[in-house]
């Protein structure tokens, strides 16, 4: 399933004429998904995985254009897009009931979100949950409540966006600050114009070696966190992913009205809920990995 074959958004040829190429590709009935999905699961067979993917290279386009606004090169983030997609087609399981698309779209999201990460070494992101969904969010969040000039925001602009994110107050601060405080690499390094910062940056991005290690590491926390959901009930299963694993969480109060029950007592579900994935995480964990920590060492 190589992406050589793949249409290139390049330079020479621009954003037009790259989404004229992948319109070409024709979209899937849900039965003809289906079949084409069992033959690359159950035979390998490498032409029903390439129509799979192709036929999705535009919703990798449209998720990729709501991450134009980081400044980076739409042909990369395009191709990372791409990249997710193709991991998406690798693990699909046609027979849980579910579209490829529904499944495609985090694995995208998660492809191009972790490059742009990368790509923002400059500020020093850190990579925790909270910061991640402050990098991704902040601006959105911003936009909400009007508050789209540069500069501090006011105390009770970080209160607002720190309860609708679920993150510390300072955190919120420190990120505005990061984000509004980048300037272009292109800014000459004197007044007449000779040189430019980017000519004094230094590569510093991991190597190939460390990337696949982390790539492995992220798929064994896909891979165990798709399994812990599973110890939940369907109730228990909406609740948390509907908190827990969108950019954008239902609220308590439409959780309450959707299965009849209190607000509180939807939040004592989705803590019950987090704390079960959360100890089937660890435990999943241990048995994914303990293979290769009983390889000897190189």
């Amino acid at each position: 399933m190589a992406s050589a074959s793949l249409p290139v958004l390049s330079a020479e040829g621009g954003l037009s004429r790259y989404l004229d190429e992948i319109r070409k590709f024709p979209m899937l009935e849900p039965n003809q998904e289906f079949m084409l999905a069992k033959r690359w699961r159950e035979h390998g067979d490498r032409e029903a995985a390439h129509q799979l993917v192709t036929s999705h290279l535009r919703l990798v386009a449209k998720i990729a254009m709501g991450y134009r606004g980081y400044g980076l090169p739409i042909g990369e983030v395009v191709s990372e897009g791409n990249v997710g997609l193709m991991q998406a087609v690798k693990r699909f399981e046609p027979d849980k009931g579910f579209r490829l698309a529904t499944y495609a779209m985090w694995w995208i999201k998660a492809s191009i979100q972790e490059y742009i990460l990368r790509s923002w070494s400059l500020v020093k992101m850190g990579t925790t949950a909270n910061q991640k969904k402050l990098f991704f969010n902040l601006r959105k969040a911003k936009s909400k409540i009007s508050a789209l000039g540069e500069g501090d925001l006011r105390p009770e602009q970080v209160k607002s966006i720190a309860t609708k994110l679920g993150v510390n107050e300072q955190d919120v601060i420190d990120m505005n600050r990061r984000l509004g405080g980048d300037a272009s690499l292109n800014t000459p390094l004197r007044e007449d114009g000779d040189g430019e910062w980017q000519d004094w940056l230094v590569d510093d991005s991991e190597s190939q070696e460390r990337r696949l290690v982390d790539a492995e590491e992220a798929d064994n926390r896909h891979s165990a966190l798709r399994e812990a959901l599973e110890v939940l009930n369907p109730r228990e299963r909406r609740i948390f992913e509907a908190r827990r694993l969108v950019d954008d969480p239902i609220t308590l109060e439409q959780l309450s009205e959707e299965f009849g029950v209190s607000r509180e007592r939807v939040r004592q579900i989705e803590v019950r809920a987090f704390e079960k994935v959360q100890d089937a995480v660890k435990k999943a964990l241990v048995r994914i990995e303990a293979p290769r920590a009983a390889l000897p060492a190189a």
